[in-house]
């Protein structure tokens, strides 16, 4: 079955997360987390190379809401159910359908991490995975000198299945990195 037939939620919640699609609009609350992270996140992330105007992240945001519908791309966003407040982003990329293989990244403002949030976000994502859309193997890639990024893999029960030595250059084009793979394994019927 071509995936855009597929139906299912486009949020779901976890104790204390509202996960969901992104939608038009939401460029303003993402751009301001990226703005307040940035120092963080410059070091791990291609899109936090330099602060985006708000142009450019509602575009972002717009673009992502045409992959999610068309199911070339799973971005997720997290927010406080209590609050309403955007506090990260989650999702399911590189995804083969035919396998109903997905990897998952992430990224928190860092206003809020230290906090449990993604471990959680994650944990909900791979419910809401195995569930919704039958994953028979979710990833989890991080640069090897990412420790707080690795954390959540080890938390959640991942294997790491090996390093790909030099296989990527840091976010910054300056050094050859190499890139952890942790994954996870489940029996599904399609």
């Amino acid at each position: 079955m071509n995936p855009i037939l597929l139906d299912f939620p486009t949020e779901f919640t976890t104790k204390r997360l509202l996960l969901r699609a992104p939608k038009a609009g939401d460029g303003k609350a993402v751009n301001e987390a990226i703005i307040a992270s940035l120092p963080e996140l410059k070091q791990w992330m291609p899109f936090a190379q330099k602060e985006p105007t708000l142009e450019e992240t509602e575009q972002n945001i717009r673009e992502a809401v045409a992959q999610f519908i068309l199911r070339e791309d799973l971005r997720i966003l997290i927010f406080d159910r209590q609050s309403g407040q955007f506090i990260g982003s989650t999702g399911l990329h590189r995804m083969n359908w035919k396998v109903r293989s997905f990897e998952i990244g992430y990224w928190i403002d860092t206003r809020y991490s230290g906090q449990g949030y993604i471990t959680e976000a994650v944990e909900g994502l791979i419910n809401f995975a195995t569930s919704e859309l039958k994953a028979r193997r979710i990833e989890i890639r991080c640069d090897t000198r990412n420790e707080r990024s690795r954390k959540i893999p080890n938390k959640l029960g991942f294997t790491l299945e090996g390093t790909f030595r030099s296989d990527d250059m840091s976010v910054d084009g300056k050094n050859v990195r190499d890139t952890f793979i942790f994954a996870k394994t489940f029996e599904q019927t399609i």
